[in-house]
């Protein structure tokens, strides 16, 4: 029997297909008899499957403090912990832990709300969250998020994609790249309104870019020791607020400079070499191990006597009329007989400042008499005292630590970490939103950065004049040859501003003084205004800005020549109606004349007052206040060294501050009026930290007794990061806007006008520091001085003339 042929058993087991669907069999196409098997796609991989679980927000708490606190400086509120533990349990389920899903989900929730602008505070409830949690569940797959599905999802809100033009990409065409700020408006992200190409587009003169803001206008800020960030309050102020919010003053003083000192290099505790360092001078900033300083609080001191401290408090003085150191804990009696100040004679140490003690505690022989003030609680007064060895300020923060700014290059770009950058201190922007475009901003219109020292010309300048008391005869006729310099100059150099600085009277108004009443008072304003009217070219072109002083209405009708409240009012409008109306005039002349409107303008403001120029990238802030004699008067007298050697070792600065950013030898050195007083590295000793070598080599020759005291004096004040470090009794403050008087983080430029002290300008830790002392110098007739600061090199000069 022979075997079957398989290709007729091939072709009788296959079915026949319909005769329409029967391709040729024709030998010239070459196609095959039967016909080709059809394709059955193979069905596609289960796709993972999440089960969601339920996540206990403070089982959460420990990966999101890691990932949005210690990585991206944000805080998380609890509600917005509640949202994200929600989110994590849903959609990442039994493995966000052991598979390592949920953080993460948790690095790209942060990264979005970065890229999107929101601020330093995760809030649960904002709109951001919500919009960034819900494009973020559509482009995750089994807990992890997928790059490809999150561009498709981009591409597809940027383009419509429905049948009507589906064939416009149909073919294999790829839609075109999205662009960033496509990108971000696809996932709904809240983009920044800063389109840096349209800079051509703004305005060029630098009087656009000039913001005056009054005390009364400033954001009070406060920082919070538990969530370590500062916050904003929203509640009205009150001029008869309830006495805790007295206490509340000083304890926000005390908090900033605690976190200050805490973020110091000097006061973090090395992990490879803990040891503990007693204050002392360190002679290099890299020839010496670091060393770390411990702060004791005063309750700590109870049953320690005989050891070693270093505490940080508030001097004060105690009912019993005697010296005592007080914190947050307790206060406690201080003997400074054996004290010695740091630098030797070269900053003011007074009841109200907030100092470093470094000594020894010693307790009462009577155990009896010991304990918290004899109650048991903690905040009294702790029995004994604390014998201080060495007494200096807290050391100093510049302006780019604090804002994270890490550096700045010449193009106007910036590298931001840490810090608090994300904070609006003036209400004009914060760094991190604005602060490279600002600078960009600044290069370009003012030339910042170029080759061009031409830092005495131009429209750059700000023109300071303190002490101008209108009720002189001799005040009008310096103001005629000042404004007389200025308006010679063509337009395009007049300058930016000129601020005038009271008093504008030599007594309190209304009080029984010399100066009359406010019939007097508005006839002295009347006369300024007829000698402006004399330069319309300044009126037209300039902002004057004035800034009242202790002798103006209407404190001044109370005080009788004291001290006022502060921060205080501008002048009453009442007064200002003639100046206001020589603006007038002047503008609608050149409107007439040039058929173009003129923008000169008179702003009164408060004292204090700051400045703003191109938003967070320069402050400038303005304080009338006899500053120097004050601190002479309740100045702490220490015993004098016992000789020349102890001179020139105490004055090197303790080596607690960070390290500057220039080296030594380029730090700023200015030059106090015209060449009369030169500032060398001695002015600057506390910021540049100069090795023994070196100290001892300028030592040699012997600053003047008026450079001692402006470095006195800026260092006091800059330390203490506060306009006023007096006790409300000798300087009364509103207790509800003393956030005006800080000066955390420090301004570009502080203006001091103190009538008491000679005019100087001098840079401490990036900072510059001017004051313009009197118009009509003291003793020397018919010689007038001000201060002439250029906001291009950031630096101000003092001028004489003649008259």
């Amino acid at each position: 029997m022979s075997a079957p042929n398989p290709l007729k058993r091939t072709a009788r087991l296959l079915p026949a297909p319909p005769p329409s669907d029967m391709p040729s069999s024709s030998p010239a196409f070459g196609t095959p008899v039967h016909p080709l098997k059809p394709h059955i796609p193979t069905a596609a991989p289960p796709q993972p499957t999440v089960l969601p679980i339920l996540l206990p927000p403070p089982t959460l708490r420990p990966l999101a403090f890691r990932t949005f606190t210690k990585k991206h400086n944000l805080t998380l509120t609890s509600s917005a912990l509640q949202a994200l533990a929600t989110f994590v349990g849903r959609n990442c389920g039994s493995g966000w832990r052991e598979d390592g899903l949920a953080e993460g989900v948790l690095e790209e929730i942060a990264k979005s709300w970065k890229k999107g602008g929101g601020g330093v505070i995760v809030a649960g409830e904002s709109n951001e969250l919500k919009t960034i949690l819900r494009n973020l569940e559509g482009i995750m797959l089994g807990g992890r998020i997928l790059q490809n599905k999150a561009l498709s999802r981009q591409h597809s809100l940027a383009f419509d994609f429905s049948a009507e033009n589906g064939s416009r990409f149909g073919n294999g065409e790829r839609p075109p790249p999205l662009g960033k700020e496509d990108g971000q408006k696809s996932l709904c992200i809240p983009a920044l309104e800063v389109d840096d190409d349209q800079d051509g587009d703004q305005p060029t003169d630098p009087r656009s870019w000039l913001k005056v803001i009054g005390a009364f206008q400033h954001p009070r800020m406060v920082y919070n020791v538990g969530k370590k960030h500062f916050e904003k309050l929203n509640t009205a102020p009150s001029f008869l607020p309830p006495p805790l919010h007295k206490t509340l003053l000083f304890r926000h003083r005390y908090s900033l400079i605690h976190q200050r000192l805490l973020r110091n290099e000097s006061f973090q505790t090395s992990t490879f070499a803990p040891a503990r360092a007693r204050l002392q001078r360190s002679s290099s900033n890299v020839s010496t191990a670091q060393q770390s300083y411990k702060l004791t609080p005063i309750a700590n001191l109870l049953g320690r006597s005989g050891s070693s401290h270093l505490i940080l408090g508030l001097l004060a003085i105690a009912p019993t009329g005697t010296l005592a150191i007080s914190d947050l804990t307790g206060s406690i009696a201080l003997d400074v007989q054996h004290a010695a100040p740091t630098p030797v004679d070269g900053a003011w140490f007074a009841p109200g400042m907030i100092v470093l003690v470094d000594g020894m505690y010693e307790e009462e022989p009577n155990p009896a008499a010991g304990g918290l003030g004899g109650n048991g609680g903690i905040g009294g007064t702790i029995g004994g005292k604390f014998i201080g060895f060495s007494v200096i300020g807290p050391p100093c923060e510049r302006r780019e630590v604090t804002l994270g700014v890490s550096g700045v290059n010449g193009e106007g770009d910036s590298t931001v970490a840490g810090g608090f950058g994300w904070v609006d201190f003036l209400g004009v922007g914060s760094e991190r939103a604005l602060g490279s475009k600002m600078r960009r901003m600044e290069q370009r219109v003012l030339g910042r950065g170029s080759n061009n020292d031409d830092a005495q010309t131009g429209r750059s300048r700000m023109i300071i004049l303190g002490e101008v008391n209108l009720d002189n005869a001799r005040t009008l006729e310096a103001l005629r040859k000042i404004f007389g310099i200025y308006a010679a100059e063509s337009v395009e150099n007049t300058p930016l501003s000129i601020v005038l600085i009271g008093n504008f009277v030599r007594h309190a108004v209304m009080a029984g003084g010399g100066s009359g009443g406010s019939i007097e008072y508005k006839e002295y304003f009347d006369s300024l205004a007829s000698t402006l009217s004399n330069f319309p070219t300044l009126l037209q072109s300039t902002t004057f800005v004035f800034v009242p002083g202790d002798n103006d209405p209407w404190v001044s009708a109370f005080s009788a020549g004291a001290a006022t409240v502060i921060p205080r009012k501008a002048v009453p409008e009442m007064f200002t109606s003639r100046i206001k109306r020589a603006f007038g005039t002047a503008n609608a002349e050149a409107e007439r004349a040039n058929g173009k409107k003129a923008d000169g303008e008179a702003i009164w403001t408060s004292n204090p007052t700051r400045l703003s120029l191109f938003g967070p990238a320069q402050e400038v802030v303005f304080f009338r206040d006899d500053m120097s004699s004050r601190l002479r008067r309740t100045a702490i007298r220490f015993q004098p060294p016992q000789n020349a050697e102890d001179i020139v070792a105490d004055n090197l600065e303790l080596e607690m501050s960070a390290a500057p950013t220039n080296p030594p030898g380029e730090l700023d050195q200015e030059a106090l009026n015209q060449g009369r007083m030169e500032v060398d590295s001695e002015v600057q000793a506390a910021a540049s930290h100069l090795p023994a070598s070196k100290a001892r080599v300028a030592s040699d020759a012997a600053p003047s007794t008026e450079l001692l005291t402006a470095r006195k004096l800026v260092k006091a004040i800059l330390d203490q990061g506060y306009l006023s470090p007096f006790p409300l009794s000798v300087r009364p403050v509103l207790w509800d806007q003393a956030a005006a008087l800080q000066l955390y983080p420090l301004p570009t430029a502080l203006v001091l006008a103190d009538a008491e002290a000679p005019p100087f300008a001098v840079t401490y830790e990036g900072c510059h520091v001017m004051n313009p002392g009197r118009l009509l110098a003291l003793g020397r007739r018919g010689v007038t001085t001000w201060i002439e600061y250029d906001t291009r090199l950031r630096k101000g000069t003092v001028k004489e003339f003649r008259f």
